[in-house]
């Protein structure tokens, strides 16, 4: 009988994204206002795709599964850290913190993959236009993101019940302001080093290999752009491509940064800031850069507004 250990099932306690008082309300109007604009951002954006029929295409059908997940995304963190900004408990259960890893890890991972289905969205749209209906029919699109969400949550089932049967021993402080893998294993009592390299191999195959798919779609696309000989043509695909790059950089450059590295050699601050972009920020944005940018959403969008009056 172990007498040191103390992985028995207790609550964990989350210390935020800083340190606060025990009530301050206005974190909790500024996270609350950002987080119902990140919401109400990718719902309307998912509407939009659904009643404009002009938007019925891969490439939309695509954005409408990102704005999904993003959606999902910061529902998943935003919530819990939110009320603890008015709440004197910072606790959150064992199942819970399990649950929000689990769900955490296959949204990221999903969205991961889902980015890297949009870049060759628009490599075969821009350079194979001819092939384009037959390499992105609905059957190929619903086939990419079952396999995204499938192999995601299998590998996040397994990091999940892996990481959570660790023996926790040390304080059941989690130096964070939500239940994410890396994040938790500074409280376990035993070397996890190998274990950290399963998950550094897990997620370059996952993030790294993706971002460099986008990179090198995104090579060519800009090769068989500039050889146009229509500028607005040019522009639009431009214009397109530069808005998924932007969003592709940010997330997977943060989420790299964190899962990449041994927490050996990152400072909790750090993570903290870190995570915000790709658990709030990006999920923030997405809308925003994928609307504000693309006439065809902004056309799309007065359409509907007409209609409707």
């Amino acid at each position: 009988m172990k007498t040191g250990n103390q992985s028995v099932k207790t609550d964990f306690i989350l210390l935020g994204l800083f340190q606060y008082g025990p009530m301050d309300t206005g974190l909790f109007v500024v996270i609350a206002i950002l987080f119902l604009v990140a919401l109400m951002g990718n719902i309307m954006l998912i509407l939009l795709i659904q009643l404009d029929t002009r938007l019925h295409t891969p490439m939309y059908f695509l954005l409408s599964q990102l704005s999904f997940i993003d959606m999902m995304y910061i529902s998943t963190t935003v919530p819990k850290m939110a009320t603890n900004f008015l709440s004197n408990s910072k606790t959150i259960t064992f199942v819970g913190c399990e649950t929000q890893a689990f769900v955490f890890l296959v949204l990221g991972g999903t969205e991961a993959l889902l980015l890297g289905f949009m870049s060759y969205d628009r490599y075969v749209a821009i350079c194979h236009p001819l092939r384009y209906p037959v390499l992105m029919s609905k059957k190929i699109c619903w086939f990419m993101v079952t396999c995204a969400w499938t192999s995601c949550s299998i590998n996040s089932l397994i990091h999940t019940l892996y990481a959570f049967q660790l023996p926790f021993c040390r304080s059941r402080l989690i130096n964070y302001f939500f239940c994410e893998v890396p994040s938790m294993l500074p409280l376990v009592c035993q070397d996890t080093y190998q274990y950290e390299h399963t998950i550094l191999l897990s997620e370059l195959i996952i993030l790294l290999l993706p971002f460099m798919a986008i990179l090198a779609s995104y090579a060519c696309v800009l090769t068989v752009v500039f050889q146009m000989s229509s500028g607005k043509g040019q522009t639009k695909a431009i214009s397109t491509c530069s808005s998924h790059l932007t969003v592709a950089s940010l997330f997977y450059v943060t989420t790299l940064s964190t899962y990449t590295r041994p927490h050996s050699l990152r400072s909790p601050e750090e993570d903290k800031i870190v995570a915000v972009f790709y658990a709030i920020i990006t999920p923030l944005l997405n809308p925003f850069i994928y609307s504000l940018r693309n006439k065809e959403v902004i056309r799309a969008l007065r359409r509907v507004c007409v209609q409707k009056i």
